[in-house]
């Protein structure tokens, strides 16, 4: 009780004191008494607030790091648990912004709690951090703001190195979890992007690519995403060209979806045709962010751009020789031709060429241009150098692997010795009979309920494409797996013969059946 009454007595004497002296002595006495303080405890401490200086206008990009460290490094992670985490789930959140190791359902935000703390360590240093969370006077507002304390004798030294790494952290983390999003370009004058999720669920993994091929594909991408270095180094534009070209339904589209799928990158799909002007076309690519996937889809019918030079000189050597006197005026209007691009429209080769590889093109850091075709030979020789279409990939019907691994990912039957699958192999190996991922798709999907029944199918098809056709109908007899020739003499139907058959059949009922 004796205790009791001098605490009491001391805090009545703090109280007579703050009323008599002074405002500014009292600020002098905390300021001695944080000193003392600060002299006597073994820590440093560092504030983060959520916003630098004392309007809340620029946010603070530490601070935005250190949420997205403790949030997925430290506070599920952390052995023992914080004692309090704060769980919120936006009404926006949609499975596409979950974790992508659970895509089936969105993922909590987790924070720390307002006046709490979580450790760390790093390089054997124990680092603590504190959320703080002050409502302003007189308003609703909240200043926010992390703590961090350090041991006072190795903070000079152990800081930048641990704040590089927790930069590093947040980096990947945020690539790895924020929501992505898939633009096209409004008609002109508006210069503007529309945007919605990035929902495509295709991914390296679920692509029947030839296996060097997705090998040379994948270390490329992981080159260019981790060569920030290099390419700072070499005085080179962080930024890489593809050209993806192949017959429709080869996969370029499915290969640009995986793309931006594996390296966590925005995808900016550019309709040429909606763009007036050069100054229109600069004004979209400066919109544009880091860590983006520019898309130019069939680059050959976007524009009449392509070959337009080749074209010029063909005509004008041909009006040399039998029409001197007009060549002038043709070469005019050939000039007009190729910088209206044809039917009206402004955009020029040279726009197209600064917009891939001039100073505008290094307006941003870390983006990759793809274009996209259908007939390679039609897009102007400027276009295809190295350093505005560096990767050049031909995705062409399937191989006798794409087929297996369509076939196994469809209905589960890619075994390697399967009849059908032989079969199939050997009207693409042998007879030269060419299917494109997305035909093989289709046949297999409209059998997905019937696996037998979907390889089978699929062999008829290869069959009746084969180019090495001798019989009436346009068929050959196939070879058994022992290399023997097959009979026709033979009793009963063998499974050619079932082939045969169902390619009949089909041919008659495809209207009909083809659909469930």
């Amino acid at each position: 009780m004796e205790f009791l009454s001098q605490m009491w007595s001391l805090l009545g004497l703090l109280t007579i004191l703050q009323n008599v002296l002074p405002t500014q002595l009292l600020s002098l006495l905390h300021s001695l008494w944080q000193s003392l303080q600060d002299s006597l405890t073994p820590y440093s401490y560092f504030d983060v607030p959520e916003f630098l200086g004392s309007v809340a206008v620029e946010p603070n990009a530490l601070y935005r790091h250190v949420q997205l460290y403790l949030q997925r490094s430290l506070l599920v992670a952390s052995s023992p648990p914080p004692p309090r985490l704060t769980l919120s789930l936006p009404r926006s959140a949609s499975i596409s912004g979950g974790a992508p190791s659970s895509p089936s359902a969105p993922v909590p935000h987790v924070s720390l709690s307002p006046n709490h703390s979580v450790s760390d360590t790093f390089e054997g240093h124990r680092a603590v951090w504190t959320h703080h969370a002050d409502t302003l006077q007189d308003s609703l507002e909240e200043r926010r703001s992390f703590s961090l304390r350090l041991p006072k004798r190795h903070a000079a030294t152990v800081l930048p190195a641990y704040l590089a790494h927790l930069a590093a952290a947040a980096d990947h983390l945020e690539r790895s979890s924020r929501a992505r999003r898939l633009h096209t370009n409004a008609a002109s004058p508006t210069r503007a992007w529309a945007s919605v999720p990035f929902c495509h669920p295709a991914t390296f993994e679920t692509l029947a690519l030839d296996p060097v091929l997705k090998a040379r594909l994948l270390a490329d991408l992981a080159a260019f995403a981790g060569g920030a270095e290099f390419y700072r180094r070499t005085g080179r534009p962080w930024k890489r060209g593809y050209l993806l070209h192949g017959p429709p339904g080869s996969g370029k589209s499915s290969l640009i979806a995986a793309m931006a799928n594996h390296l966590r990158y925005d995808v900016f799909d550019l309709e040429l045709t909606r763009v007036a002007t050069n100054a229109d076309l600069r004004a979209l690519l400066i919109q544009t962010t880091n860590r983006s996937i520019i898309v130019i889809e069939d680059i050959d019918c976007s524009l009449h751009l392509t070959g337009e030079r080749m074209h010029k000189r063909r005509r004008n050597n041909l009006h040399h020789h039998h029409h001197h006197d007009s060549s002038s005026s043709d070469d005019s209007d050939d000039d007009a031709t190729e910088s209206h691009g044809g039917k009206g429209n402004k955009v020029t080769l040279s726009g197209l060429l600064n917009f891939t590889d001039g100073l505008w093109s290094c307006c941003g850091e870390e983006r990759v241009i793809v274009f996209t075709t259908n007939h390679v030979d039609g897009i102007d020789p400027a276009l295809l150098r190295p350093g505005r279409m560096d990767v050049h990939v031909r995705l062409d019907a399937c191989g006798p692997h794409a087929v297996r691994e369509l076939a196994d990912r469809y209905v589960g039957v890619g075994a390697a010795g399967h009849e059908m699958l032989d079969a199939a192999e050997d009207a693409i190996v042998r007879g030269g009979a060419e299917m494109t991922p997305a035909e093989v798709g289709e046949v297999l999907l409209r059998n997905r309920d019937e696996p037998e029944a979907a390889v089978t199918e699929l062999a008829a098809e290869l069959k009746a494409r084969r180019r090495d056709t001798d019989d009436d109908d346009g068929l050959r007899q196939w070879e058994l797996s022992d290399g023997s020739p097959t009979k026709k003499g033979r009793k009963g139907l063998g499974w050619e013969g079932k082939v045969r058959i169902l390619g009949r059949l089909r041919s008659l009922t495809k209207s009909d059946s083809g659909r469930r």
